[in-house]
């Protein structure tokens, strides 16, 4: 039996090409597309077993390329996230994996980091000393006894809750299920949004962008949420609605936003730019997009993607399938 073949669309770096290696080498062939000289690039992608990418969009030129995939049994996907990913193009009985959780420790360091200087009121401390103004009296706000409401209870968001319980949080979570397992205060479904958003002091959102949560937050939900809130977006920034978060900022100043996670950035759009001036808010923190991006995380995200590759390959049961219904 011939061995099954493995195409990876996207240029990894050496570490990464390493751990997908360590994983796949023992029982595939591994052929990276930009390795290819142009005229083998269709008869790599028609022979594909199993595709590996990263913005797949991107990767694959056109329709055609992706009519090609039409014998693969999978698209493992390096990124957490599918909301980029073309349905629509992708033969249907091809299954697609998303890499849900790989990056999980990385954002929850992130998100406490945001919320710890938000609180700490380090940006209006940091600009007051700029000015020759030295305040010791207007106080910051300690994390002991707030309510983290995390709208996304995957593996991001119980990365999270995990970073803030030692700290003396109390957790209150939503998820499709309304059940947990883990130790949380309160837990619901987003029929349960309104309740969440009035209790938090520290609202979380890591939840992925789909049909449904697309400008999940707009002006009403901002409304409802308590006047010295902490809103900290680490998924996708169309879950919230642009103008709605700038005026709530605006005319809420003790409101606070840490944003990773922008309208337009450079990777889907050519160039980063806000519609609205964010940065020049003073209740505003911003991040690249980078919460995910800490040394070796993307070698652990390519082993975590190769390991699921491998189950596929072995007959085992695939994690994180993707439901297209919640894209098409």
């Amino acid at each position: 039996m011939s061995e099954p073949r493995v195409v990876i669309t996207f240029s990894p770096s050496p570490e990464m090409r390493d751990a997908v290696a360590e994983t796949l080498e023992p029982i595939a062939r591994l052929v990276y597309l930009a390795d290819l000289p142009e005229e083998e690039r269709r008869p790599a992608l028609s022979a594909a077993d199993v595709v590996l990418a990263w913005i797949i969009d991107l990767e694959l030129r056109g329709a055609q390329e992706f009519e090609l995939l039409s014998g693969a049994s999978l698209i493992q996907l390096l990124s957490a996230g599918v909301d980029h990913v073309p349905f629509e193009r992708i033969p249907e009985a091809v299954a697609v994996a998303s890499n849900a959780g790989s990056y999980a420790a990385p954002m929850a360091e992130h998100v406490l980091a945001m919320a710890l200087a938000l609180a700490k009121r380090l940006l209006q401390q940091h600009a007051a000393l700029r000015r020759g103004e030295f305040d010791q009296r207007t106080p910051s706000r300690s994390i002991r006894g707030m309510v983290v409401g995390i709208i996304g209870f995957g593996g991001i968001g119980q990365a999270a809750a995990a970073a803030f319980r030692p700290l003396g949080a109390h957790i209150h979570a939503i998820n499709r299920s309304g059940r947990t397992e883990e130790a949380v205060e309160w837990i619901g479904t987003l029929e349960d949004l309104d309740h969440l958003l009035g209790a938090a002091d520290i609202a979380v959102v890591s939840l992925p962008l789909t049909g449904s949560t697309r400008g999940l937050l707009g002006a009403r939900e901002l409304s409802l949420m308590k006047p010295d809130a902490i809103l900290v977006n680490v998924a996708r920034a169309a879950i919230i609605d642009e103008d709605a978060l700038f005026d709530h900022l605006r005319a809420n100043p003790s409101f606070s936003a840490g944003i990773d996670t922008w309208w337009q950035e450079p990777r889907r759009h050519g160039s980063f730019k806000t519609r609205r001036p964010f940065l020049d808010l003073p209740n505003v923190l911003g991040s690249p997009h980078n919460s995910a991006i800490t040394v070796g995380a993307l070698a652990s995200a390519a082993r975590e993607a190769a390991a699921n590759v491998a189950r596929q390959l072995r007959g085992e049961p695939v994690r994180h399938l993707v439901d297209r219904s919640d894209y098409l």
